[in-house]
């Protein structure tokens, strides 16, 4: 398989971005749920909410570098046997799982430093705390964070059931071209 993209498929960088990120966000909401139930005194406390923070910066780097990948390297054409609206729905679809990423992301990072301290990744590097825009910046920023997290995981659900629509049902091409391997 290629690296870069071609008309007809996705390369193997663009696709094995899709698919970490993909494990990624269902990691990482799965970690937010139990980390919730948690009290102070549970003895992965401290651990499940380090790992959740340093996870979600290593997801951040990674969107950045598949945002980045997505504007060097062009997408492959939309499939002929998509309407122009089925098309415009998926193109509008992939935006508001970018956005709602970033929206996430940024939220986590307020409630994360809003005491002040930087967020640790895997003890490598720190990303720096910047001042508190608010009094109540964490537990605004936690409901957002929330909110945010069940808007993507349910937008993520309906991208999978339309990819799973398209190749059982349509029996396009939709899903095999982002899938990491060859698909005859």
């Amino acid at each position: 398989m290629q690296l870069k993209n071609s008309q007809q498929r996705y390369g193997l960088i663009a696709s094995l971005l899709h698919w970490i990120m993909a494990l990624a966000v269902f990691g990482l909401f799965g970690l937010g749920l139990y980390m919730v139930e948690l009290t102070y005194y549970d003895p992965w406390y401290r651990g499940s909410l380090e790992l959740h923070k340093a996870l979600g910066i290593v997801l951040m780097l990674t969107l950045g570098l598949r945002i980045i990948w997505r504007w060097i390297n062009p997408r492959p054409q939309d499939l002929a046997t998509n309407s122009t609206l089925v098309n415009k729905a998926a193109h509008a679809a992939h935006l508001l799982l970018y956005l709602g990423l970033l929206a996430l992301m940024i939220s986590g990072y307020l409630i994360s430093t809003a005491d002040g301290r930087s967020i640790d990744v895997f003890g490598v590097f720190e990303v720096a705390a910047l001042p508190a825009m608010h009094d109540q910046q964490e537990d605004i920023a936690g409901v957002i964070h929330w909110g945010l997290a069940w808007g993507l995981i349910t937008l993520t659900a309906l991208h999978i059931f339309a990819a799973l629509k398209h190749h059982f049902i349509d029996k396009d091409n939709t899903l095999r071209r982002m899938l990491p391997f060859k698909q005859d």
